[in-house]
């Protein structure tokens, strides 16, 4: 068994803490543009409970957070339907870094800078336990997804799209 490497807090581990969520911690070796496909691999479990954070923005250009599988790709057209815009981009690293506080690769949806609408694809909800990023490169955090709609207000929409 590996030795337990201490995590020093981020912003989504004292955001988690402070409104008393179970979560566990899991280190990997991150590599760069590596995505979900490592995070799975490294932590030996399916990509699919594996859920990406992705900031995107509006035709208004105003920021907001989709969390998706992480075996799935998201439909832009359907998840501006569904939200009631006319248009849904993702953003660029350094925009999207700018509105979470967190580097592209570390994004997590507890304790970002701003506060952005939230939006999950329904069929994460129904998992038992997901891995979503922690607040840094390299490090998941294993939670119940309700937790996504208790604390974030994240709404559930249908987005996915099969890779």
């Amino acid at each position: 068994m590996a030795k337990k490497e201490h995590v020093s807090e981020t912003p989504a581990t004292q955001f988690l803490r402070k409104h008393g969520v179970a979560f566990t911690e899991h280190l990997y070796e991150y590599e760069e543009h590596g995505g979900t496909a490592v995070s799975a691999r490294e932590l030996g479990v399916d990509e699919h409970h594996v859920v990406k954070t992705l900031v995107m923005q509006d035709e208004a250009a105003k920021p907001l957070i989709v969390l998706m599988h992480g075996d799935r790709k998201v439909s832009t057209k359907n998840l501006a339907r569904q939200t009631g815009r006319k248009s849904v981009e993702p953003c660029k690293p350094e925009v999207a870094s700018r509105h979470s506080g967190y580097l592209v690769g570390g994004t997590s949806p507890f304790g970002t800078r701003k506060a952005m609408p939230v939006y999950v694809e329904e069929t994460v909800l129904a998992l038992d336990k997901i891995y979503i990023n922690g607040g840094r490169r390299g490090y998941l955090v294993g939670i119940v997804p309700g937790v996504l709609t208790t604390l974030l207000s994240a709404a559930p929409v249908r987005c996915a799209l099969d890779d």
